[in-house]
């Protein structure tokens, strides 16, 4: 079928709308999803050592949290989780004595999650483990050898991981992931290759659907 100039000039409008909304979501979810503000600055870090001395946190934990800050990059990074659950009674104020590991632990994710899904930041790995360590190399505790569960979970920036965990909600219900907890070892990891970043996901998931609505609406037209 042979279009006429107005019909040409009318797809090639519809077209570049389309693909103006896609570069305006992904562009908005970009800028959302990745931090800008660059690293941490000395007048923030002030301010984060004020609130942690108002939270109750020891000298110790204090001066450990600024060198953390001070060797901020201001890139995501990933926090990987080894947790042993603690199977016993645990006596701890507001915890019931049948309420499970899992359950505290659920009672604990309940309140942090939106603290996380708000500034970008989520779980991207959760799992049991199903066998005992693999390779244990220069560690010589008793247990350390057993892992219940592993997870890693993405934060957009330090300066939105102390937002999280200073929170006094998160705060107030920290102690139900310590009743939960037998033992546990977490330390971030900056991605030199990190394949599930989000923005290259859902910029590949939305470049298909763009393309599909494209093809098959100029199809139809033709």
């Amino acid at each position: 079928m042979q279009l006429s100039s107005s019909e040409k000039a009318g797809i090639m409008t519809a077209r570049g709308k389309l693909w103006s909304i896609f570069i305006l979501v992904y562009g908005s979810f970009v800028l959302w999803y990745t931090d800008l503000g660059g690293p941490i600055s000395d007048t923030e870090i002030k301010e984060w050592k004020q609130i942690m001395q108002a939270n109750g946190s020891t000298p110790d934990r204090i001066a450990y949290y600024e060198r953390f800050l001070r060797e901020d990059t201001g890139r995501q990074f990933l926090m990987l989780n080894a947790v042993d659950l603690n199977e016993n009674r645990y006596g701890v104020d507001g915890v019931e004595p049948d309420e499970s590991a899992d359950q505290l632990m659920g009672r604990y994710m309940e309140q942090i999650l939106p603290e996380l899904l708000k500034r970008a930041s989520h779980p991207v790995i959760i799992g049991s483990a199903p066998f005992t360590t693999i390779d244990l190399v220069g560690i010589e505790i008793e247990g350390a050898e057993n892992w219940d569960q592993g997870a890693f979970f993405r934060y957009r920036s330090r300066r939105d991981f102390m937002h999280i965990i200073a929170n006094p909600v998160t705060l107030d219900k920290h102690k139900f992931k310590i009743a939960a907890l037998q033992k546990t070892i977490a330390y971030p990891v900056e991605t030199s290759l990190y394949l599930g970043d989000l923005r290259v996901l859902f910029g590949l998931f939305l470049l298909a659907v763009t393309s599909l609505i494209d093809s098959f609406w100029i199809a139809k037209r033709l």
